[in-house]
């Protein structure tokens, strides 16, 4: 049987993390510094990025503001991570779409006026963030080929943050729900259009996460405290960042390719 020898270390890779300024995102970029590996982070908001450099400094971390359903804002991620990190000669290999929100309701009882913009932010970003980031990636398995090189040498990942309530839909949140059930389709496609290829699409599926979250989304503190009692204790974001990196740290012929996490006591969604 033939041997293949990867290279494990997590500083010869780089890194992507979009929603990178809170929650999720944040306890990501924490995780990739730890251990020496580059991150461009992206959020929508400047005093947090500015305080992501302030944390890691301008040699771990570089930062692009925007939106991720707008192709500009993603064009920068990635340019600015091939100036800044891939001494002009590679590309991200790691690519982490964690960026979203929340709406609590029902399709009889959410607020309609934020339907269109959950959509584009949790659905239409991510398929445009997986859509670059692919292009990326087999054009650098491509020069690895040219060097005689293979992908079983390097990883190559895009890990997507789905959610239990988009496998389990329920009437409190089913809206947002949906638009999770819609990215478990593109990842599952993405998957097995990508994977052959040499790169691993994963779907990460936390539960209950306790951020800032569920105040966007406008869940009832009461409720969500009612939830936490009963279910308790719930996830945090860096359970579901170490998450992330029980998965990119496999061989590169090894993937952990649908993680659902939930608290122990919760039991639906």
């Amino acid at each position: 049987m033939t041997q293949h020898v990867f290279d494990s270390s997590m500083q010869n890779r780089l890194a992507i993390v979009t929603g990178a300024s809170a929650g999720i995102g944040y306890a990501v970029v924490k995780e990739l510094v730890a251990r020496s590996c580059p991150v461009i982070c992206n959020g929508r908001r400047a005093a947090n990025l500015k305080d992501l450099i302030l944390e890691f400094s301008a040699e771990s971390v570089a930062t692009v503001q925007g939106d991720t359903a707008d192709e500009k804002v993603i064009a920068a991620m990635f340019d600015k991570a091939h100036a800044e990190f891939g001494d002009g000669k590679r590309h991200p290999d790691l690519v982490v779409i964690n960026a979203g929100r929340g709406l609590k309701g029902s399709v009889m009882d959410s607020d309609t006026t934020q339907w269109e913009e959950m959509v584009r932010t949790n659905l239409l970003g991510a398929a445009l963030v997986i859509r670059h980031a692919a292009q990326k990636m087999l054009a650098s398995i491509e020069q690895l080929k040219a060097r005689g090189k293979s992908w079983l040498e390097h990883p190559h990942d895009i890990v997507v943050i789905g959610s239990t309530v988009g496998r389990n839909v329920s009437p409190f949140s089913s809206m947002y729900g949906s638009t999770k059930f819609g990215v478990h389709g593109l990842v599952e496609g993405a998957r097995r259009e990508l994977g052959p290829k040499g790169i691993r699409v994963t779907l990460i599926e936390p539960g209950f996460v306790v951020s800032e979250f569920q105040g966007v989304a406008g869940y009832d503190p009461e409720w969500f405290k009612g939830v936490v009692e009963k279910i308790g204790p719930v996830l945090k974001p860096e359970d579901v960042a170490r998450a992330i990196i029980a998965v990119i740290t496999q061989p590169p012929w090894v993937h952990f390719n649908d993680v659902a996490l939930r608290p122990t006591r919760q039991d639906y969604p």
